[in-house]
């Protein structure tokens, strides 16, 4: 008897804790977002990197909350712009000498791409949550290679760390 009155109450208290499963400190009020297209605003443009990343953030909310995409009256707004885009700039050069067979030094150094991206978020139901925070990621890659045949890829890198921060900050609460 003592057995089923805890698991009883043990069932209780679990429904009652459905987003904490999720990791979602949301409160149960929040259904909908809406994930305003980001601006690109940086000194340097990428033409694709504003569009890509929008799609990319819609993506991750959409696909891995229960929220609703919505355009009207949403209980989160989600928007901003790409304030910083330096695809790339040195990062390292490498302190360790390495005489070739000619007898010169060689040294190997990295470059790094950079991207900062401000956010604004509102929420309707807990308005004490909002904020407006800038993300900056890099990812470093060899200066042997040309930018233009690693740019998409350091994007892809750099974009989704930043969409980890973002979503960890809005759904997580971390």
């Amino acid at each position: 008897m003592l057995k089923r009155g805890i698991l009883f109450f043990a069932v209780l208290y679990l429904s009652s804790c459905s987003y904490s499963f999720t990791g979602s400190s949301l409160s149960r009020e929040v259904k909908t977002i809406q994930i305003q297209p980001f601006i690109d605003n940086s000194p340097l443009k990428n033409p694709n990197l504003a569009q890509q990343f929008t799609i990319d953030v819609q993506s991750r909310f959409l696909q891995r909350t229960t929220l609703k995409g919505t355009l009207e009256n949403p209980d989160i707004l989600i928007e901003g712009e790409i304030v910083d885009y330096v695809p790339t700039a040195p990062a390292t050069v490498s302190s360790n000498s390495v005489t070739s067979g000619s007898g010169n030094v060689i040294q190997t150094s990295q470059n790094k791409m950079v991207i900062s991206i401000k956010v604004r978020y509102e929420n309707k139901y807990e308005p004490e949550k909002n904020f407006e925070r800038t993300y900056t990621d890099e990812a470093t890659f060899s200066s042997d290679l040309d930018i233009s045949t690693v740019e998409d890829r350091q994007i892809k890198i750099v974009t989704e760390r930043i969409i980890n921060k973002m979503f960890n900050d809005i759904i997580a609460d971390w």
